[in-house]
């Protein structure tokens, strides 16, 4: 097994094409389909899933995957260890974290990134804090923003924010920002949330039994910008914290009220593989996420209170 074939699964991976990794890597496309046929070969499992389209990798492929890009990075963090400290980084960092904080996080962290680092590859991934938090501990991202949860203690972690969330409506709602509404009047209006598992829809659910009502959920999807159409068409309300919402609020597209007995709040967490040290360019994104957080809340486009 050689490096070169692990930086070509990688590519062909995140590409799905053969023809493109070989654009992307200045390489002949049969040297590159010789390389995944030969370590193919050595492993005794299909690495990829051919169809029209390209390649697709497959369940023994991303367990090959996930080792590639360990191995690449602690090659890459060799490397950087003998570079002055200030040297623009080469290499690839994963970054995972919840929908609503990519929507409001994802476009300062990779404009730090490739202001200071032009030559680092970037994967972000968005999806509930506990896939994040599986794919932390298999080794598939670098660096996670989770919500705050008993089952994230096997990472190491730290606080970032504390956020509070919001009853939203559609525009020429009743709704006022210096008027607070009772939590306990939720029983009485349509919602739409994310379905149940969700880490939302679980505080919303806590918040609930101990006022001792039940939520009338009309509609569930896990997907924000549906819950966002949803209660812009006037289908109902939501609750959701304001910044990822903070454009169709400016625009009047949205109202919302702040809720009361209780406030509902969340915590968000930095966190880290507790089984193996970051390379240089995890703990540039780790730092950079911090200092976007930050930056945000200053300007008061993110409510909240920093805690880290």
């Amino acid at each position: 097994m050689e490096l070169s074939q692990l930086r070509t699964i990688i590519h062909v991976a995140e590409l799905g094409s053969l023809s493109k990794a070989a654009d992307r890597l200045h390489t002949a496309q049969p040297a590159l389909s010789r390389q995944v046929r030969m370590l193919e070969q050595e492993l005794g499992v299909r690495l990829f899933e051919r169809h029209g389209r390209g390649m697709v990798i497959s369940e023994a492929g991303q367990e090959v995957l996930r080792h590639a890009y360990r191995i690449t990075a602690e090659i890459q963090e060799i490397k950087a260890t003998l570079l002055d400290s200030e040297a623009s980084l080469r290499g690839h960092v994963s970054i995972g974290m919840p929908p609503t904080v990519s929507d409001i996080l994802a476009v300062p962290l990779v404009a730090a990134i490739q202001k200071r680092h032009p030559d680092a590859t970037i994967r972000i991934v968005s999806a509930y804090s506990s896939y994040v938090l599986d794919w932390l501990h298999k080794g598939e991202i670098d660096v996670a923003i989770l919500f705050e949860s008993k089952t994230a203690r096997s990472v190491k972690s730290e606080p970032l924010l504390e956020e509070n969330l919001f009853l939203i409506g559609p525009a020429g709602s009743a709704l006022r920002p210096d008027h607070p509404e009772e939590f306990s009047s939720l029983q009485a209006r349509k919602l739409l949330l994310p379905s149940p598992g969700h880490s939302l829809r679980l505080l919303l659910e806590e918040c609930a039994k101990g006022r001792g009502i039940s939520l009338s959920v009309m509609v569930e999807t896990d997907s924000y910008s549906t819950l966002k159409n949803l209660v812009r068409a006037g289908h109902g309300m939501t609750v959701l914290p304001l910044a990822p919402i903070h454009e169709e609020i400016s625009a009047g597209g949205l109202s919302y009220a702040p809720l009361a007995h209780p406030v509902p709040k969340r915590r968000l967490m930095m966190s880290l593989p507790s089984d193996r040290p970051p390379t240089r360019l995890a703990r540039f994104a780790y730092e950079a996420l911090q200092q976007s957080t930050k930056e945000l809340v200053n300007s008061g486009i993110w409510p909240g209170v920093l805690v880290s």
